[in-house]
């Protein structure tokens, strides 16, 4: 990977840094301030002891993607910061708990029968008594919940909060190393930075040293405002810009990376500003869509007809993309402007000497021979209803079914990992790993042409919508094929892939 790689992604840092210690220290703060009163009252109420205890235990089960990901329809479709700060909020509670109960349970009964026998009231003994020498159990657990509050933020990409998690996912789902490397020494360094220095105020409450928590503050105070400082003065400046920003949001693949950067391109020549939005999880990309949280976007007839239709039929691909719209519309006041002109379908596919090998041309013919293969998926293949479709039409049963990235799932399948996978039909790699794709003859799948979304708000705006039109049955399979390949196989950036697209779309 050469260095101008990792320069363009260190250019990127100040931003992701920032607004990754915003959400940090919004986290944090609330956490600590709502879990630290329960906590003490929490000492004295043993019931709500144990109901403490147990309902910050019980959060932490929960996997910390899938609890950002509920925010998102808790908050009737929002995205971005708040639904992304209120789970780390919640995340961050259990350490924080634990550790300031059992620091002042933990501390010395005959201390605090000293302090009430010269007449402290229970005020005093908490807070004069019982707290200082429970500083230092209680700033561990701080310490411990920094570390996880920073980590598990980098996972709140998929819910439109911008965070070092943007370097990981984005580099994941385009193989850029570079991304990947920066994001994650840059999450590491963050949290051992963090970590040593309230370690320093544990031991400044430990040791009683004042000289310790003034440079422990300071080191705080640089870090904490080198780090946000560009995210600040961002903030000042774009409210001095006028007019709104026209969000537009990507699911987490290669596709609409550079389906976003296209659109992005047609809205800043029409004179409005674009913020891009990159990453999102399927159904949040839907639910904000839905309620105005993002402008526009790119999805598919197939998936809005069998996920959120929740349709098991396959009529012909133009009666799928008029009913779709209406029901967009009807449903959810969301506005599709048209097909743009090429479907990214699921498909199995599977490697040509394989196929050949085993007489396979079809899902029909594959049926025969599955019990004896392993079939990999993306991470939603096997909850979609496209899948229990193609089990009941076709009565397939496999040996094994992984789950996997997408970006890796096809270097599977190249590598003889795996034997047949979920694939999309206009991903580049079909053809540069000499991968067959798999007739459908019962169509299980339903069409998926990819559609052009507008929320109610931006599709009553009228250059935008005038700015977005001429894509509107511009882009063919091929085009769409060749752009993900630019990136996918050839190692091109999304922003050049765009560029090259957008070439293909005339006005």
């Amino acid at each position: 990977m050469s260095l101008d790689a990792y320069a363009d992604q260190l250019r990127l840092l100040p931003e992701y840094l920032g607004k990754h210690m915003q959400l940090t220290l919004t986290a944090l703060g609330v956490g600590i301030a709502l879990s630290l009163p329960a906590s003490l009252l929490a000492v004295r109420i043993a019931p709500l002891r144990a109901a403490l205890l147990t309902t910050a235990s019980v959060i932490q089960t929960v996997p910390s993607l899938a609890l950002l990901a509920l925010m998102v329809p808790l908050l009737g479709g929002r995205i971005g910061f708040v639904p992304a700060a209120i789970a780390l909020v919640l995340y961050s509670a259990l350490p924080i708990v634990r550790n300031t109960i059992t620091g002042v349970q933990g501390v010395d009964r005959a201390v605090v029968e000293a302090a009430r026998g010269i007449g402290m009231t229970p005020r005093q003994v908490l807070l004069r008594v019982e707290l200082p020498l429970a500083a230092p159990v209680i700033i561990a657990g701080v310490r411990t919940s920094t570390v996880w509050v920073v980590g598990i933020a980098t996972l709140s990409t998929p819910v439109g909060a911008t965070s070092l998690g943007n370097y990981i996912f984005s580099g994941l789902q385009t193989r850029n190393m570079s991304a990947i490397v920066v994001g994650c020494v840059a999450a590491a360094v963050l949290a051992i930075t963090l970590d040593a220095l309230i370690r320093l105020m544990e031991a400044a409450a430990s040791r009683k040293s004042v000289r310790l928590g003034v440079a422990a503050a300071i080191g705080l105070a640089v870090v904490i405002g080198g780090s946000l400082a560009p995210v600040v003065g961002d903030g000042f400046g774009r409210g001095a810009e006028r007019g709104e920003r026209v969000r537009i949001g990507a699911k987490t693949f290669t596709e609409q990376y550079i389906l976003a950067r296209v659109i992005a391109q047609r809205v800043e020549g029409a004179g409005l500003r674009a913020e891009t939005i990159e990453s999102l999880g399927s159904t949040v990309l839907f639910d904000a869509i839905a309620a105005g949280t993002i402008g526009v976007c790119v999805d598919y007839a197939g998936t809005i007809w069998a996920n959120h239709m929740g349709r098991d039929d396959a009529p012909d691909p133009e009666r799928i993309v008029e009913e779709v719209g209406a029901w967009l519309l009807r449903e959810h006041g969301v506005v599709s402007l048209g097909p743009l002109g090429f479907e990214n379908t699921y498909a199995l596919a599977m490697r040509r000497d394989d196929a050949e090998r085993l007489g396979v041309r079809t899902i029909e013919d594959l049926a025969l021979h599955a019990s004896s293969l392993t079939v990999a998926g993306d991470y939603e293949f096997f909850a979609r209803p496209e899948w229990a479709a193609l089990l009941q039409r076709y009565g397939l049963s496999f040996a094994d079914r992984r789950s996997m990235d997408s970006t890796l799932m096809y270097g599977a399948v190249a590598e003889g990992q795996v034997d047949v996978i979920g694939a999309f039909s206009t991903d580049g790699r079909l053809n540069a790993y000499d991968l067959v794709v798999l007739d459908d003859v019962r169509n299980a799948f339903p069409p998926y042409d990819a559609l052009l979304m507008l929320s109610a708000r931006a599709a009553s705006d009228e250059r935008l919508v005038a700015a977005l039109l001429p894509l509107v049955r511009a882009i063919d399979d091929e085009a769409m094929r060749h752009a993900n390949m630019l990136v996918d196989v050839d190692r091109r950036t999304v922003d050049e892939a765009a560029r090259t697209l957008a070439e293909t779309v005339g006005d």
